[in-house]
């Protein structure tokens, strides 16, 4: 898994990955590849995704824009 500290408020977290291409203290900026898919404890490719704010898990869709 791999989590993303963005503020003090919010980090995302993303889990089912085959490869983490940054490391714990890296910092990324908006559109950077950060993982590889993968399938772990699954039966296909997939991505496990979640926005937490002050630690607790919240509906993305009010946080994210897709473009």
């Amino acid at each position: 898994m791999l989590i993303i500290k963005h503020n003090k408020e919010f980090l995302s977290a993303y889990a089912h990955n085959s490869k983490l291409l940054v490391k714990e203290g890296d910092s990324v900026k908006k559109g950077e590849k950060i993982a590889e898919m993968g399938n772990t404890d699954a039966d296909q490719v997939k991505l496990h995704f979640e926005i937490r704010r002050f630690g607790k898990p919240v509906d993305p869709a009010k946080y994210i824009q897709l473009e």
